[in-house]
């Protein structure tokens, strides 16, 4: 596998240090959009450039679910 089709194809920061990656559990678990992003981004946090970001943009789509659940998206 080419290194620019391994960034796209099951990049390393989306694989957590057990091997199992976001997608799959996301997917397992029958996550959306939203709760599917908080897991990636988590999963993610400390792999990739800022973990805070990562951490941040978790945040944030978790805030955005409740929203919409409350009714306010």
């Amino acid at each position: 596998m080419s290194d620019t089709n391994e960034k796209v194809d099951h990049p390393p920061h989306y694989r957590s240090d057990t091997g199992h990656e976001a997608i799959d559990v996301i997917e397992s678990w029958g996550l959306g959009f939203n709760l599917g992003n908080v897991v990636k981004y988590l999963s993610r946090a400390g792999h990739k450039e800022s973990p805070l970001e990562d951490l941040q943009k978790a945040a944030w789509y978790l805030q955005r679910e409740i929203r919409r659940r409350e009714g306010e998206v």
